[in-house]
């Protein structure tokens, strides 16, 4: 009894050796600390970080800084930098890119700026020291993006602006590294440029051209495999950080530019980035947190005054230079107080990139202790402040503009319901993706999907069968956390019930599959389709979609005359735009004058920022000439009209076949906007019958196009 009670005990041996018990503390430790520091309203980042300070080696000695802790550590710090280019908007940053490379170019100089004659005539370093520790002032690590991304911010432009020149600023401090280390050792030849610069031209080269390819192929491949896809993303990861290590910069780097690479290919509300952010925030960001207190030694400040003096000047200049630089910025660009302080929270944070400067140099004997430990207190102190900084100013951005770079949201878009309609469920992966990317995620309600039996002697078993197999075929959107309401009803035909469910749930949307019936390529809006228009005023989306959605070049997006004067206009349009916004694509906008105009108006109005580029579109009769300027990779959306609608005309009845005969291998979307303010209007008509006017409209119509054509061609001879 004694001898087990002893190995018990020296299990418990400080520091802790047995790899299950260090980890049970870890997680522990992940679950507890921010649950108990959000009662007295500190950030849990910087409870993780007191934390590892109490359990490190320079604490209480529970754990050491071994090669597992080191290894958890590096996967949490590539981590966040590869999140912060995944979650990049590539638009925005684009659209911006000038302000990130102002913004770098003010958090990489002006912290140099005032730290070098600090280092060199306050504190006696020579140049090399002096010049390599001004440096490390300009870096900075992204400890507070998990808080502003929880929040919902890491859309805002000035998120946008500071991750941008995040990469910028550290690239180039991390080069100055490379750069002193060969001063210092007299290995500053011109092999040296000219080594450094093809590595990293190399580098880049297999991040932005090889590695998306790659990554399109496999998505694409191997569609249904979606395990397979978040193993594929972390080998990309960390791939990426070896060949930037070989390259001769930091892994940070690799990680931020396989962030950038994969960005287009992993939209923000996809069950696969649901993935990659779960576990990132769950385990590995968490490790490092703590692992970056346990490196921190509060007894310096016991080794006398120069200890003191040090860490104080290096900590006031460090959170000087950066605070001065966001300033800087709001002046340049007219940012608020708040989002300066944002910039300010997220650039102020020194950790991993300091870290590595300042050990290099230490080790090269370039550094002496002093520098050292004061970095060590300076990383805890930036930390805990920059936190702080970001949380506060994150919240006044929500408080201030819940919508901002978003849509603005009416009580019907924020009660938004949308009905998918499925007939066989084996198609339903795509179709759903598709209308989990443009739900609006304010919306409290559900995607409802449904399945339509008819009804026979065997329509109890059909319904228990269909809502068996739709309740297997929704586990994407659980993945992607989209609530799904699953709905099975008994019906004498499909387009009957669609009509019924869609009233009693208030749908606003419907989205349908492209249908499939032999012979449906003449006449493709046939009878079921056609019922469904007649008997109902929602916006419906017919979609086939041959290719997953990520692996599309642009949205092309083809829309009628008059079609700005529908109910409709602005829902399908933000819809438009929204699943532009998450797949990173441009849209490329065919339409007259006037619609330009409208869609102008209107996205200057919800302050959307995906890229429109417009084209003018006006002969209708030729919809064909279209296909010159389309490519096999583009998602083709056709605007169509209801009969009777402001903007319908007789030709939108023959476009669907021409798109299935003549861009048989694009993904295409035709979208009938609703028609009426009020969904009871088109109750109020249904025993009256506009179907002789409507024949008359299109007879008038067709003789038109006909007396046209005719001139045409005698114009021409």
């Amino acid at each position: 009894m004694t001898d087990f009670i002893n190995h018990i005990l020296h299990e418990f041996d400080l520091p802790l050796k047995n790899p299950v018990l260090i980890f049970s503390l870890i997680l522990f430790i992940i679950l507890l600390s921010p649950i108990l520091l959000r009662k007295i309203n500190i950030p849990g980042i910087i409870g993780l970080i007191i934390a590892g300070v109490i359990i490190g080696p320079h604490g209480l000695n529970i754990l050491e800084r071994n090669s597992a802790v080191n290894l958890f550590s590096t996967i949490g710090l590539l981590y966040i930098m590869f999140i912060a280019g995944l979650e990049l908007d590539m638009n925005e940053f684009k659209a911006n890119r000038n302000k990130s490379l102002l913004f770098g170019f003010f958090t990489f100089i002006i912290p140099i700026a005032i730290g070098f004659p600090v280092c060199f005539y306050l504190l006696q370093y020579d140049f090399n020291a002096s010049f390599l520790t001004a440096s490390m002032f300009a870096t900075h690590t992204l400890v507070a993006y998990p808080i502003v991304s929880k929040l919902g911010v890491s859309k805002n432009q000035a998120v946008a602006v500071t991750v941008g020149g995040t990469i910028l600023t550290d690239t180039a401090v991390l080069i100055i590294l490379a750069v002193i280390i060969g001063n210092s050792k007299g290995s500053l030849t011109q092999e040296f440029w000219i080594r450094l610069g093809t590595s990293l031209a190399i580098f880049s080269g297999i991040m932005f051209f090889v590695i998306p390819k790659i990554a399109q192929w496999f998505f694409s491949k191997l569609e249904s495999e979606k395990q397979s896809h978040y193993i594929f993303v972390l080998s990309v990861v960390f791939f990426a950080a070896f060949l930037a290590e070989v390259a001769g910069v930091e892994p940070i780097i690799g990680a931020f530019m396989a962030g950038l690479a994969l960005n287009k290919l992993i939209p923000n509300s996809s069950a696969l980035m649901n993935r990659i952010e779960f576990i990132g925030s769950s385990l590995f960001i968490p490790f490092f947190l703590i692992s970056v207190g346990m490196i921190v030694n509060v007894s310096v400040i016991l080794n006398g005054p120069m200890a003191i003096i040090v860490a104080g000047t290096l900590t006031a200049v460090a959170l000087l230079g950066k605070w001065l630089a966001a300033w800087f910025t709001q002046l340049a660009f007219n940012y608020s107080g708040t989002q300066r302080q944002l910039i300010f929270g997220l650039s102020s944070a020194h950790a991993a990139a300091t870290l590595a400067v300042i050990l290099v140099g230490f080790k090269a004997g370039i550094l002496d202790e002093n520098i050292l430990n004061g970095t060590v207190l300076l990383i805890l102190i930036t930390c805990i402040a920059a936190s702080f900084a970001a949380e506060s100013a994150a919240k006044k951005i929500i408080v201030q503009s819940p919508d901002d770079g978003s849509f603005n949201k009416t009580p019907v878009e924020q009660s938004e319901h949308i009905l998918l309609p499925i007939a066989n469920a084996a198609n339903i992966e795509k179709i759903l993706e598709l209308t989990i990317f443009i739900k609006d995620k304010k919306s409290v309600n559900p995607i409802s999907v449904l399945s339509v039996v008819s009804n026979d002697h065997d329509a109890e078993l059909n319904v228990f069968k269909a809502r068996k197999k739709l309740e297997e075929s929704v586990k994407q959107a659980s993945a992607s956390e989209t609530k799904i309401n699953i709905i099975t009803t008994i019906d004498h035909n499909a387009a009957s019930g669609i009509s019924r469910i869609s009233k009693e749930i208030m749908a606003d949307i419907i989205v349908l599959g492209w249908p499939q019936r032999a012979g449906f390529i003449d006449k493709l809006i046939g009878e079921k389709v056609g019922n469904i228009l007649n008997s109902t005023d929602k916006t419906l989306f017919i979609c086939h979609l041959k290719k997953p959605l990520v692996v599309h070049k642009q949205i092309i997006i083809v829309v009628p005359p008059l079609a700005e004067h529908e109910n409709g206009f602005g829902l399908w349009l933000a819809k438009m735009a929204k699943l532009a916004q998450e797949l990173s694509l441009t849209i490329r906008l065919y339409c007259n004058e006037a619609t330009k105009n409208a869609v102008d108006r209107f996205l200057k109005n919800t302050k959307v920022t995906t890229p429109v580029a417009t084209q003018m579109f006006t002969d209708w009769d030729n919809f064909l000439i279209l296909s010159q300027g389309i490519q096999e990779d583009d998602l083709l959306v056709l605007i169509s009209a209801r009969k009777g609608a402001t903007s319908y005309m007789g030709i939108l009845d023959d476009l669907p076949s021409k798109l299935e005969n003549n861009f048989f291998s694009n993904s295409r979307i035709i979208v009938y906007p609703q028609q009426y303010g009020d969904h009871s209007m088109i109750e109020l008509y249904d025993d009256f019958s506009a179907e002789p006017l409507h024949k008359g409209i299109e007879v008038v119509q067709k003789i038109r196009r006909g007396v046209d054509t005719f001139f045409k061609k005698k114009r021409r001879t």
